[in-house]
């Protein structure tokens, strides 16, 4: 499974991502490794690979600037740290191993700092 890219500004994680992606196909490929993205690419009972994304603005980081209550179960988690400091990052546990990382980036953009009620 890949590993974790990042800290990353805005864009850049995502071609960080690739970057990644690219070299792993390249050592599998010479190393005779079978590598899939896909997040269940053995049958079973087993939960997957997700590219779980952790996000945060400036506003969020500084006093004040978040709340929630932590829980892994859910789509979008407000770590237990980050609610006992009331600022902190969230981390969205939707996207699968073989998302695209600039629709993740973009979609967490717009409804987080664009979004217009």
């Amino acid at each position: 499974m890949p590993g974790q890219v990042g800290p990353a500004v805005g864009i850049s994680a995502g071609d960080e991502l690739w970057v990644a992606r690219y070299l792993m196909e390249r050592i599998t490929e010479i190393a005779g490794v079978v590598l899939s993205f896909d997040p269940k690419p053995i049958q079973g009972d087993w939960n997957g690979a997700g590219a779980h994304t952790n996000y945060s603005t400036k506003s969020m980081r500084s006093d004040g600037g978040l709340e929630g209550v932590a829980n892994r179960g859910a789509s979008v988690r407000v770590g237990r740290e980050t609610e006992q400091n009331r600022k902190g990052y969230f981390e969205d546990r939707r996207p699968a191993s073989n998302m695209d990382p600039y629709v993740v980036s973009s979609t967490i953009a717009e409804t987080t700092v664009l979004w217009k009620p």
